[in-house]
């Protein structure tokens, strides 16, 4: 088989590591840190990365092809101040930056989700402008490039009131994405248009952060007749299918939480210890404590003490 990629040392698995992200550990240096967030194929965080070699540089991507592509790149380049997260980027401000870490954040080409009933997925909404606000340093700087007139005008009546400084005008093709070569040479596009926003004031959000989840023990458990339901509070929790292994007294659950835009799943195991059973994350499940999660842990535990139904 074809290898995809070199090395995934770039590579950070944010979910198994201390949060915050300790940035001059992460790069081994203290140096500015700039971020782009949807970095598709990796083509210009590598060339920029390559141009400023005294700054770090962190990509944040969904999908893992394009984190595979771009460690590709990475290693091919032989550039060393790059790193790559796979995430949502709204869950990563959040959680990995502290306020005021990062000197610079660009988007070239979000997705701008045309449909009116898919406006709600747009990023650079009032809230999340004032989050990376928030994680950059003060006079910070976002740029957002987009080919989507409607989406420009949505991101400019979104600004107002989340501490920056406006520059906008019209540009040619500039950066040489995938995007941008796409809309030039199959649409023949020769106007993008872009939004600098410069950090005046300083919007303060403090980081989410991991909360201390409480397992539980119960006195008798029935894999015949536990039925585990799902719940809706602070996040859905669904709960998806069950496995039981007789022999080592064990049961495993596999649960879906969604809060907002991050959604995890993981195992749960029910598991007998002395004379009573336990219920816990299983082992090598990296999760992010949320309170979603315990909310899945209090599910699972409401079910296991249900009475057994009477003969």
């Amino acid at each position: 088989m074809k290898a995809r990629y070199i090395s995934l040392d770039p590579y950070v698995p944010w979910t198994q590591i201390p949060r915050p992200l300790d940035l001059p550990r992460l790069f081994g240096r203290d140096a500015p840190v700039e971020v782009e967030i949807g970095f598709g194929s990796g083509d210009y965080l590598v060339r920029r990365a390559l141009e400023e070699p005294n700054k770090d540089f962190i990509g944040i991507e969904m999908a893992w092809l394009s984190i595979r592509n771009a460690l590709r790149k990475i290693a091919l380049s032989r550039v060393r101040n790059v790193r790559l997260i796979q995430g949502d980027a709204r869950v990563l401000f959040k959680r990995l930056f502290v306020p005021g870490s990062i000197t610079y954040i660009y988007s070239l080409f979000p997705c701008p989700w045309p449909k009116k009933r898919h406006a709600k997925h747009r990023l650079f909404d009032a809230p999340f402008l004032k989050l990376l606000n928030s994680r950059l340093e003060d006079r910070g700087s976002l740029l957002i490039v987009t080919d989507y007139r409607p989406y420009y005008d949505w991101i400019l009546g979104q600004a107002s009131g989340c501490g920056f400084e406006l520059t906008t005008e019209a540009c040619p093709p500039t950066y040489s994405t995938k995007y941008e070569r796409k809309w030039l040479e199959e649409k023949g596009q020769q106007q993008f248009y872009r939004i600098h926003m410069k950090k005046i004031g300083h919007l303060e959000i403090p980081l989410e952060e991991d909360v201390v989840l409480k397992t539980h023990v119960v006195e008798d458990f029935s894999p015949e007749h536990f039925q585990p339901k799902g719940g809706k509070k602070t996040a859905v929790v669904e709960f998806k299918e069950t496995l039981y292994d007789p022999p080592r007294e064990k049961a495993m659950v596999r649960a879906m939480v969604a809060e907002g835009g991050f959604v995890q799943n993981f195992w749960v195991e029910i598991i007998k210890d002395g004379p009573q059973w336990r219920i816990r994350p299983a082992k090598g499940c990296s999760i992010v404590p949320t309170v979603g999660v315990q909310e899945a842990l209090d599910l699972l535990y409401e079910a296991a003490r249900q009475e057994m139904p009477r003969a």
